[in-house]
C-alpha cells in the first residue's frame, strides 16, 4: 500500500518501517501492538507496520525502542538507475511538503548491483527537484545538516523502497540530554536492555557506572510512564498534512498518563565526579532529578541499596578503557563486589569484551547478542546467589 491522500491532503493510511537496534525487534513489536498498528512484520533491524496518521504520531511519541519511523511513498522493482529515478519522479512531492522546506536524501543498499550508491542518492535528489520545477518552476534547497525533510532510499538486489522520514532527528534523541561523557549509550538501546532485564518499577535499579545517566533516565521514564517523545519535535511537523491539533491532543493524553512515583528506587554511581555532574544535569533536564539517588564511588566501594534488585550497566571495555591487561585486573575485583555485596540481585553487563564472564569467574545465565552502534556486544545476565557462583 502506497501513500494515500484525500482532497484535504490528509494521509489516510500508510505502510511504515520502524528501525531499531538489532536484537530489540521483538520489544518494538510489543510497543507497536499497543498503539493499534496493523500488518506488523519483523525484519532484521526493524519492524514494518501499517496504520493511520494517529498511529504514526503515537509511534513517534511513545516508542522507547525505535530509531526512526519511515513512511513509504514508493516501492517496486528496478534493473537500472533510471527505473528508480522515474519512480521517484512520479511521487507527488509537492503534495507532501512545501518548497520552503530543505531536503536531504540518503541511500542504503544490500546486495545492490548498481555501481554507485552515492550516484543513486544524487538521482533521487534530482527527481525531487525536477518534480518541483515541473510543478512550480522552483526547487527546494538541500541541507546536509538538520534538513526539514529527510528522504531515504533502500535498495536490495532488484527491489527498492522509497521513504519519507517522519521522525526527523533519531528518536533516541529524547530532547533533554544536555551533555555526555565519552561514548554515551544510545537511549533506545538502554531502554531495550532494561526491558530485557525484566526490571519492573518498584524493584531497586542500580547502574554502578552510570556515565551521563542514560540507564537511570530511561528506567525513571519507564517507572513514571513518561512517553519519551514529549519534549522534542518531529519530521512530520514539516509535512503539508501535519495535524497540529492531533499532535497536541496526543501529547496531552500522554502527559495525563504520567505517574507520580517518588522515590523511584533508582540509584546511580560513578567513580568520575564529572560523570555524576553530567548525569545530574541530564536528570534535571528530564524533570527526574528528585527521583534518582547519585553517588561518586568506585564500583568496589558501593553498597547494595536494597537486599534484592536489578543492576544494569555498560562498563568500560576495550576502546573506552584502553588495555586488555587493565581490564583483566579489574574484572575479578568487580566479581568480588558482586559476590560479597549483591547476593540476591540480577546483574546485566553490556560489553563487547566476550572474555568478561570467564575472567570474572562467574557463569552467565543468559547471553543476548546486541549491537552498540556497529559494535558487536553481548548482554550478560549474571544472577547473584548467596555463596559461590563459580563454574
Amino acid at each position: 500500500m502506497h501513500a494515500v491522500l484525500n482532497s484535504n491532503r490528509i494521509l489516510v493510511d500508510h505502510n511504515y518501517f520502524a528501525s531499531c537496534p538489532r536484537g530489540l525487534e521483538d520489544i518494538l513489536i510489543q510497543e507497536l501492538s499497543q498503539i493499534d498498528a496493523s500488518e506488523i512484520k519483523k525484519t532484521d533491524g526493524g519492524v514494518s507496520f501499517s496504520g493511520s496518521l494517529e498511529t504514526l504520531y503515537k509511534a513517534n511519541l511513545s516508542s522507547r525502542i525505535a530509531t526512526r519511523i519511515l513512511c513509504r511513498v514508493k516501492a517496486g522493482n528496478y534493473i537500472k538507475e533510471d527505473d528508480i529515478y522515474n519512480a521517484a519522479l512520479s511521487v507527488m512531492w509537492t503534495d507532501l511538503f512545501d518548497i520552503s522546506k530543505t531536503i536531504k536524501v540518503s541511500t542504503t543498499g544490500i546486495q545492490c548491483p548498481l555501481k554507485s550508491i552515492d550516484f543513486m542518492t544524487l538521482r533521487i535528489k534530482d527527481a525531487v527537484c525536477d518534480q518541483f520545477r515541473s510543478k512550480i518552476n522552483r526547487r527546494p534547497d538541500v541541507a546536509v545538516r538538520d534538513p526539514d525533510v529527510r528522504i531515504h532510499l533502500f535498495l536490495e538486489k532488484n527491489t527498492f523502497q522509497l521513504y519519507i522520514d517522519s521522525s526527523g532527528m533519531a528518536l533516541y534523541q529524547r530532547g533533554f540530554r544536555k551533555d555526555s561523557v565519552e561514548a554515551p549509550l544510545r537511549e533506545n538501546l538502554a531502554a531495550g536492555i532494561i526491558y530485557l532485564s525484566g526490571w519492573v518499577p518498584g524493584e531497586a535499579f542500580l547502574d554502578p557506572m552510570c556515565g551521563s545517566g542514560t540507564f537511570l533516565i530511561e528506567a525513571s521514564m519507564i517507572a513514571t510512564n513518561q512517553a519519551p517523545g514529549l519534549k522534542r519535535n518531529f519530521g512530520f511537523e514539516n509535512w503539508k498534512n501535519f495535524d497540529s491539533n492531533l499532535l497536541k491532543g496526543l501529547k496531552l493524553s500522554y502527559q495525563a498518563q504520567i505517574i507520580k512515583r517518588e522515590p523511584l528506587n533508582v540509584y546511580g554511581s560513578d567513580k568520575d565526579i564529572r560523570a555524576i555532574r553530567v548525569a545530574k544535569k541530564n536528570l534535571e533536564a528530564a524533570g527526574l532529578d528528585n527521583s534518582v539517588k547519585l553517588s561518586c564511588k568506585e564500583f568496589n566501594q558501593i553498597t547494595a541499596p536494597e537486599g534484592a534488585g536489578v543492576l544494569v550497566t555498560n562498563p568500560p571495555y576495550g576502546i573506552r578503557i584502553g588495555e586488555d591487561d587493565e581490564l583483566a585486573e579489574i574484572y575479578p575485583l568487580w566479581a568480588s563486589t558482586l559476590k560479597n555485596i549483591f547476593a540476591g540481585w540480577r546483574t546485566y553487563f553490556l560489553t563487547s569484551d566476550l572474555r568478561m564472564p570467564k575472567l570474572m569467574r562467574l557463569s552467565p545465565s543468559k547471553k543476548t547478542p546486541l549491537y552498540n552502534g556497529a559494535l558487536d556486544c553481548r548482554l550478560f545476565e549474571i544472577k547473584m546467589v548467596a555463596g559461590s557462583n563459580r563454574k
